[in-house]
This record gives C-alpha cells, structure tokens and sequence, in this order.
C-alpha cells in the first residue's frame, strides 16, 4: 500500500538469503549448515565478565558516553598493534577506521567508492552481502572464477586488458583472500604479490575482505594483501565477529587517510559512531592478550569441525559432486551435478531437516544453480555428520527424480 513513497533506490535492495534461513529455521527441527555463526564455545566468556566489570567500575564516564566517529583512540592503537599479527606495519592510528561489524565497513566503502556503471571486479563466487551492497550502487560486475589458489589472476589480467582496449577502467576489486567466503579457497603469497601488481599496472583499488585472517588452522597463513601494499591502494576491512564475539558488532578498516576521512564525513551521516562500550571491551581484549591466547583453540575446534564435515561428505555425497577443501575459516563449498538446482532442491532438504544456503546468491550474475555452501562452524560434530547425511540422501534423490 506503501509503495510508493518509497524512493527508487530500495528497488535495488536485496535480501539476504542467510538472513531468511535463518528465519526459516528459528524454531523447527532443523540441522543448519547455512548460517555463519561462529561456535559459543569459542566465547571467552568468563575474560569478558572481568572486562567488562573493570570498565563499568573504572572508565564508565568514557565507555557509557558518545565518542568520535573514527573510533577510541586508544582503540585505535590497539588496532595498529592487531594489525602486526597479519602483517601490516607502517600505519598509525590515522590509518584505522573502526565500525559497526564489517558489514558496516563495506556499506560504507562501496558507497564512497562506486558510482553506478563503474566496472568492479569480484570474485565468482564471493560473499552474497558484500555482492547485495554494491547492487544498490549499480555498478557493472566483471566475476573471475575461483579456482583452488582464489581468483583465477591469468582470466584476471585477460579480462582487464580487454576492458581497458575498449576505453573502460576498472575502479576496484573486492578480494577475500583468505578462507575466502564462501569458497573456502586461501591466495598464495606469490598470488598475492601478483594481484598488486596487476593493480597497480592497471591502477585500480583492492578492497580486501579478511574476516577470516586469523583463521588459517591448516599450513601457511600469508600475510594480509595490505602487509604487500606500497602504493596505498589495498583498503583492508577486520572484524571481531569471528575471533572474539559477533554480538560486539564490531570491525575495522585500515586504509590510507584519504579513505579514512571520507568514512568519516559518511559515518556521521549514519550512526555518529560505533558503540563505545564495544570498543572498550575490544580494546581490552588486545590489550590482554585475550584474542591472542584465544586464537589457537578457536582454529583447533574448527579444524575438528572441518575435517568432520569433509568425512562425512566423502561418504555421503554422490561420488560426481566436487567440494571445496578449506584451509581456515567456517565453509566448505560445493559444487553438484549440473541438473541440480539447489535453490529448487532446498525445500526437499528442510523437509528432511537440513539447511544450507544455496550457491547462486553468492554469483554477481547469479549463476552456479547447483552449488551450495555449508557452515562447519556453528553444529556439533554429531549434527554435522547427521545433517551432511541427510542432504546426501536429498541430492542423491534429485539425481534420481
């Protein structure tokens, strides 16, 4: 009825599919491999209660008032100490932007960033929220596969050459190099150092997405693309969501001090500030060294989770499904015979008790029908194996339909 007073940009607004999932299966008897929640028992609960006790008893005139719009600054140092752990040097505080989760960060950049018909490069797949901000923007979406060392860097350089010999220029890439979301796949140091150059050839930005960086349980964990940089042209976004707790809704964006000041002239606009109390907890945490001590147990439990998922989809699975075989992070992804539609199959699933999230939303041109993504992070290692066996059983009766 409503509709419209509505402004014409909301018709480029998106749901999350994760988001609807997750309402979807509030309440039922479900197995959910879809959402991306991290495991409670990862929370370091009883560090936290000290914490926040210290700060209510000694800092409460600063951590229960306003604050600035970049960000505490003694968060902010803190954050410059974080970011060593992945890399980066040669930063101060006037390089750290804090936020509302990372999501927040990427609203922002994005819509500082991209103009509608601005050509962006993104990665095929790569995180549907990420892909449903800059939908809004309306840019013009170049997707590079990914293979098993991330984006496919030889199509890459192919596909910005081409646009460049029709007098187009790509503005920015959006990369999740690590434990990418949701392919599961990690970049290689030598590939690191190859998209930079590629960038900086060509001169485009490199927004990198490293929410999982701390992640890496399983061989080498490179440095953060932003430890490579020397041009300043890698916007880099962290968030605590993932090695501390999400309901902090916390993150940050290292970034030369241009970026820094438009994110502030846009976060004024939003929301004045990120809460003041998160950021105390945070910066106490470092300070601590909780997240440090707490790291290795986090990429322990989820490297048991991991290798539980993968066993029981080489059981489970038809033997012509093909999966991903993650080094860090939360997912596996998968990719199933070609006359699969996994958007149609999910209702079969949930009525089997399992859940996941179908792969097409995390494609810019919303392909890859029959690919899905599965969250090892969140259910117990029984629930895993029972919920990878109930969708076995639901993709091998779809193959036989």
């Amino acid at each position: 009825m409503l509709e419209k007073f509505f402004s014409k940009e909301t018709s480029y607004l998106r749901t999350s599919e994760i988001r609807d999932l997750l309402k979807l299966t509030e309440g039922r008897d479900v197995i959910s491999l879809a959402g991306g929640l991290p495991d409670p028992q990862t929370f370091p609960v009883e560090e936290i209660k000290k914490i926040v006790n210290d700060i209510l008893t000694n800092y409460y005139d600063r951590a229960l008032q306003y604050s600035t719009t970049a960000g505490i600054f003694e968060f902010r140092k803190e954050l410059v100490n974080l970011s060593r752990l992945r890399g980066i040097s040669n930063i101060s505080e006037k390089n750290i932007f804090v936020t509302v989760g990372s999501q927040e960060a990427l609203f922002m950049l994005f819509n500082i960033l991209v103009d509608p018909g601005d050509e962006v490069i993104v990665e095929a797949p790569t995180y549907l929220a990420a892909l449903n901000v800059m939908r809004t923007r309306r840019p013009n979406f170049n997707s590079i596969n990914v293979n098993d060392n991330g984006p496919d860097l030889d199509e890459l350089e192919k596909k910005v050459r081409e646009k460049v010999s029709d007098g187009k220029k790509i503005k920015l890439i959006y990369v999740i190099p690590t434990a990418q979301n949701p392919a599961g796949t990690t970049m290689n140091l030598d590939n690191r150092k190859r998209l930079l150059e590629i960038a900086s050839k060509y001169d485009f930005l490199v927004v990198e997405d490293d929410a999982y960086g701390f992640l890496v349980f399983e061989g080498d964990s490179p440095p953060a693309i932003k430890a490579l940089d020397k041009e300043g042209r890698v916007i880099y976004t962290g968030t605590f969501s993932k090695i501390l707790t999400p309901g902090l809704r916390l993150g940050w964006v290292v970034a030369h001090e241009d970026v820094i000041r438009e994110l502030e002239l846009y976060k004024q606009n939003i929301d004045l500030h990120t809460p003041s109390l998160s950021q105390f907890i945070a910066m106490e945490a470092i300070r601590r060294g909780v997240i440090q001590n707490n790291l290795p147990k986090i990429r322990r439990i989820y490297k048991e989770k991991r290798n539980v998922m993968l066993e029981a989809i080489q059981e489970y699975f038809p033997k012509d499904a093909r999966w991903s075989k993650p080094i860090g992070g939360m997912f596996v992804f998968a990719w199933l015979p070609e006359k699969i539609d996994t958007t149609k199959m999910l209702e079969k699933a949930l009525q089997k008790g399992v859940a996941y999230v179908p792969g097409s939303s995390f494609y810019a041109d919303y392909s890859g029908k029959n690919t899905m993504r599965l969250n090892f992070s969140y259910p117990s290692k029984e629930q895993l194996v029972e919920g990878i066996k109930r969708l076995g059983e639901t993709i091998k009766q779809e193959l036989n339909v």
